[in-house]
């Protein structure tokens, strides 16, 4: 949420010399242009020259923006996410979060877009209907090769529920886990994840790469 312009070092001058670490039960929530504070992009901070507008597709060079306390991670820190496979950069702060980390409780609030258009209360419906029950884990300092899945979480009226990896974890080695067969496509069994042996043989627009169905 737009708190300040505060104008931020690049995230590659950020935590050079820390070590990747895995942090988990993390409450993770969702926020967009309609609940944002105040309605629309802006962020608190400048990251990766965005002038101040939430944005991302997830991979580590074009990362998703998120929202924590301050105290909890550092500005224009890069995490990654298992629940989503995607990259993310803290870009703003959320209220919610700093009240939840002064109680102890880690919370990272996750941008669904859009730069542009105010999805109202249906794309809220979606940000609920993103959120997990449980924590999850996430990876500070992590490695550029995990697995990434770029699918926006909501676009043109859409909610991407199958898109989201419940219970999935990732290490600081690097590759990870390729992740099991998902649910939510309109093909059963050749979602995301899902094993295929032919360029024909995923649901939706997903391709056939290295025997499981992905995202082109």
């Amino acid at each position: 949420m737009f708190y300040s312009t505060l104008l931020v070092a690049s995230a590659g001058l950020l935590g050079v010399a820390q070590a990747c670490s895995t942090v988990s039960g993390v409450a993770v929530t969702f926020y967009g242009y309609p609940d944002n504070d105040p309605p629309g992009p802006a962020t608190a901070y400048n990251c990766g020259g965005r002038n101040f507008v939430a944005g991302g597709v997830g991979t580590y060079d074009n990362p998703l923006t998120f929202a924590s306390d301050p105290g909890e991670y550092t500005p224009c820190e890069i995490v990654y996410s298992s629940y989503l496979k995607k990259y993310l950069r803290m870009e703003d702060w959320c209220a919610q979060c700093v009240e939840d980390w002064k109680s102890g409780i880690k919370h990272i609030d996750i941008w669904t877009g859009s730069s542009t258009v105010n999805g109202g209360q249906n794309q809220i419906n979606c940000e609920n209907a993103l959120t997990p029950a449980n924590g999850q884990q996430f990876l500070r300092a992590p490695p550029n090769n995990l697995p990434v899945d770029t699918t926006a979480l909501y676009s043109n009226g859409q909610c991407r529920t199958g898109n989201v990896y419940n219970g999935n974890t990732a290490s600081c080695s690097g590759g990870g886990d390729p992740g099991t067969c998902q649910t939510g496509c309109s093909w059963a069994g050749h979602c995301i994840g899902c094993p295929c042996t032919t360029w024909d043989d995923c649901s939706d627009n997903y391709i056939c790469t290295n025997d499981k169905c992905a995202n082109p």
